[in-house]
């Protein structure tokens, strides 16, 4: 099968392997035969992978697909992307004008500024710093 050269302190072996089977190797060494009774290796470790569960399907197969309900309050400042409410530069009850900075959104590590679509006054804020939010989502409602 194989032929090997050792030198061990000085002394050259030459060690030629004839065959293999299960764990006993014949084996010559400079001519002289020998069974080798090998040690089996050591069993690899299973790792079990844990998978995320499934999403849930419809009878069909098809996948279930929420979509956040249209919002209902008229005049209010939308999400223009998803992202985290990094500060809210409003209150309850401030008269703004149009284009005031109202909201800071971090979204796609960058901070947007989200600005009053129109003069009025705060009526509701619909967002607290640290909130994640979908793309139109409602932040502040101006009456």
């Amino acid at each position: 099968m194989k032929s090997f050269k050792y030198t061990i302190n000085g002394n050259v072996y030459k060690v030629h392997i004839n065959s293999v089977v299960d764990d006993i190797a014949e084996v010559e060494v400079n001519g002289t035969p020998y069974h080798v009774k090998m040690e089996k290796p050591a069993k690899k470790q299973m790792v079990t992978l844990k998978r995320p569960a499934q999403a849930p399907t419809t009878a069909s197969g098809e996948p279930v697909v929420s979509r956040p309900t249209a919002s209902t309050s008229k005049g209010a400042v939308k999400s223009p992307l998803p992202g985290v409410i990094l500060q809210v530069n409003c209150n309850v009850g401030d008269t703004v004008k149009r284009g005031q900075g109202l909201i800071v959104l971090e979204a796609m590590k960058m901070e947007n500024n989200i600005n009053a679509d129109r003069d009025g006054k705060i009526i509701e804020i619909k967002v607290n710093k640290g909130d994640s939010v979908l793309e139109g989502a409602d932040l502040v409602v101006i009456g």
